[in-house]
């Protein structure tokens, strides 16, 4: 067991030390593919490897997929403040409540009723466009307990949908909404629409400061309406228990957690701030989110070793259609809501 957990843990590491390499690579040439989505295409690679050497790997890989995954969630609350939040006011907090409640109900029902999805699948895929991308993906995978190639392939989709949004949103900025929107507008409209939070600043920083600023704290909301999704997704997942069995509904602790670290992030400098400099806060900060990326790259590469390619085949068109369908509805929803509160 200790040593298939050391073995496990030392192969993922290796695909994770190679996905932030060509990461950088990519980004030298303005490729803007993150080590996530490298580690979890290596992972499914790898995937007939790890097969055949399952009795070396296991622990390691299992304890990568599940520990690792919720060691990172919690420390991406370092990634919000309660002011980013507070920042937008009210028009800001509403718009980014109903993107998510309207998207993740949508995608589900859709997903299940017409498109015939595992219901895994689609409130993975729903809760990725609706909140955070792939970070949501993973959070509501570790809470629903779902199966290894669920997760990827929503993650897959909200990844692709994320890079299509980077790429147009300034596009349609430049040449449609230029004359309707103001910065700070487009900026909400792309915090509130975009799947993941490096697309928001990708797009948004293309465009402008206001529009930075306006699009990173409804993105933040967004971030930050995880928590009680989290909380209500055992509620919707739970099986009705056999009769005389008391239905169990599992808590996801990590949720509080996050929570708990965006409270700290949010206080950092006055609690700290007397006993330590400026500098050293900054800094141990900066390990913290560096500690997420590696943690949840970890589990990216890890749960792409345990895809079951036929299953991942056999759902993955269907779930794309979900994303893209989901994909349209953000952009018209996104619009209309800013025109309407912003």
């Amino acid at each position: 067991m200790r040593t298939s957990l050391i073995y496990g843990i030392l192969f993922v590491g290796v695909i994770v030390l190679v996905s932030f390499y060509l990461e950088g690579l990519l980004f030298a040439r303005r490729i803007p593919i993150s080590a996530l989505l490298i580690g979890v295409i290596m992972g499914a690679l790898l995937s007939p490897l790890f097969r055949r050497k399952k009795d070396y790997l296991e622990a390691g890989i299992n304890f990568s997929a599940k520990k690792l995954l919720r060691f990172g969630i919690v420390l991406y609350g370092f990634n919000v403040t309660l002011d980013q939040i507070s920042g937008i006011g009210w028009s800001g907090f509403l718009i980014a409540l109903c993107v998510v409640v309207g998207i993740f109900a949508l995608g589900s029902y859709v997903g299940v009723k017409f498109l015939k999805l595992d219901k895994d699948v689609a409130m993975l895929v729903s809760g990725g466009s609706a909140i955070c991308g792939a970070a949501a993906v993973l959070a509501l995978e570790s809470s629903i307990k779902s199966e290894p190639y669920k997760g990827i392939i929503a993650v897959g989709t909200v990844v692709f949908f994320g890079l299509l949004s980077m790429f147009l949103y300034p596009l349609f900025y430049v040449f449609f909404l230029h004359d309707s929107f103001s910065q700070t507008q487009m900026g909400v409209y792309i915090g509130a629409t975009l799947h993941e939070v490096a697309n928001v600043v990708g797009a948004a920083g293309s465009i402008g400061l206001d529009a930075s600023v306006a699009a990173i704290t409804v993105k933040m909301i967004r971030v930050i309406l995880l928590v009680p999704l989290l909380l209500i997704i055992p509620y919707l997942t739970a099986k009705n228990p056999k009769e005389g069995v008391r239905r169990q509904f599992p808590i996801p602790w990590f949720a509080f957690l996050f929570l708990l670290m965006v409270v700290i992030n949010s206080f950092i400098d006055p609690l700290i701030g007397p006993f330590l400099s400026q500098d050293l806060i900054e800094k141990s900060t900066y390990i913290l989110r560096l500690l997420c990326s590696i943690s949840l790259v970890f589990a990216m590469s890890a749960l792409g070793l345990q895809i079951d390619l036929k299953k991942f085949l056999s759902s993955g068109g269907r779930a794309f259609l979900l994303g893209a369908i989901l994909f349209g509805t953000l952009l018209v929803l996104g619009f209309l809501l800013v025109k309407i509160f912003a």
